[in-house]
């Protein structure tokens, strides 16, 4: 410990032992490490730079809202992203790494701002936003990203990088399970308006009696957003454990269109003719991971009372810790649910969080 407070003494981070990973993660699961805290984007850079230079693994975490880690903790150093400044601008955003995610939507709306508003609630920080290009009710990053600022870890430099760059698609991009880059930054280009992004999801467009395509005012759809997410449960609430998730666990899986027939029979012969809610992607067609869920035989409150980890009582796509669950129980619920979908319809969901120590 003596060697890495020597090592990052020039850094300005703050050190701090055996710190306790469920602390840090929305899931409120994983084990012992050591947890350097960066608060300013050049103490982060500088720490990065340090702890690379002398072959010292490292995980960043912000938010830790998409994160599942090991019971067992982290064998390294645990780089916490605390760098918070927000800068709103005329038409856009420039919001550094660590940035409360929802705390950056609410300053665009409050200024006027629209564009971001259907990303409302969504807990994380700024940085993560174009790691896994995230997005909600028919809005991506993807869409409003102006560019990033990165530290390239095998260079040391800091640069601006465009959207083209990060080969953004579902739910993913470049800098996702990729260790090449950090984001100190993230810039938006908003609309000075104050109107919405138009409205692309029917469940967000009939909240607001709005036609799907249309616009509202940027604070009237936040605030619709916010009340559907949190009827699903998808708000953090230190006193709900329907809360205490990774939000959406698994992503919407898209079907090739060569196979989208007998995905289509599979579910049939299970279920019946019922209506399937299916929406176009580029690669083929894109079947709702929740419903999947939910036909498959997994309600929501799965598997009982009893259980430490359960879906939610209130959205069937999350996974919740009850208060005392474990990494493990929650890998274990994972496969549960990948393995019975896969079964019964012939397809395996992919988990969105990224796993830390342990394998799904």
């Amino acid at each position: 410990m003596d060697r890495l407070r020597a090592l990052l003494a020039d850094t300005g981070a703050q050190v701090r032992e055996s710190v306790r990973l469920a602390e840090l993660t929305t899931l409120r699961v994983g084990g012992p490490a050591t947890v350097v805290t960066c608060a300013t984007r050049d103490s982060l850079a500088a720490t990065v730079r340090a702890l690379d230079a002398a072959g010292i693994p490292l995980l960043l975490i912000a938010g830790g809202s998409n994160l599942l880690i090991s019971d067992d903790g982290f064998d390294g150093v645990v780089v916490q992203v605390a760098t918070e400044r927000v800068e709103i601008g005329a038409d856009g955003v420039l919001a550094e790494a660590g940035a409360n995610w929802d705390t950056v939507v609410a300053a665009t709306v409050a200024a006027g701002l629209g564009g971001l508003e259907c990303l409302s609630g969504i807990p994380g920080s700024a940085g993560a936003t174009p790691v896994q290009n995230v997005g909600a009710y028919g809005v991506e990053v993807a869409h409003l990203l102006r560019r990033v600022r990165l530290l390239d870890r095998a260079s040391g430099e800091i640069r601006w990088a465009e959207p083209e760059e990060l080969g953004f698609g579902y739910r993913t991009g470049v800098l996702k399970h990729s260790d090449k880059a950090v984001v100190l930054a993230v810039d938006f280009a908003l609309d000075p308006s104050g109107a919405s992004a138009p409205l692309a999801y029917r469940e967000l467009a009939v909240a607001l009696d709005a036609a799907e395509g249309s616009t509202r005012p940027a604070a009237e759809v936040r605030q619709a957003v916010l009340r559907l997410r949190a009827g699903k449960g998808m708000v953090l609430d230190p006193a709900d454990h329907d809360t205490w998730s990774a939000g959406s666990f698994f992503t919407n899986p898209v079907v090739p269109r060569s196979r989208v027939d007998e995905v289509r029979a599979a579910i049939a012969a299970h279920v019946g003719d019922v209506t399937i809610p299916v929406y176009p992607a580029p690669e083929g067609v894109k079947f709702s991971a929740g419903w999947l869920i939910e036909r498959a035989g997994f309600a929501k409150g799965f598997p009982g009372a009893e259980a430490p980890a359960r879906l939610s009582t209130k959205h069937t796509l999350a996974l919740t810790n009850r208060g005392t669950a474990t990494a493990a129980d929650l890998i274990a619920l994972a496969r549960a649910v990948r393995d019975g979908v896969a079964d019964r319809f012939g397809i395996t969901l992919e988990p969105e969080p990224v796993t830390v120590g342990v394998t799904l």
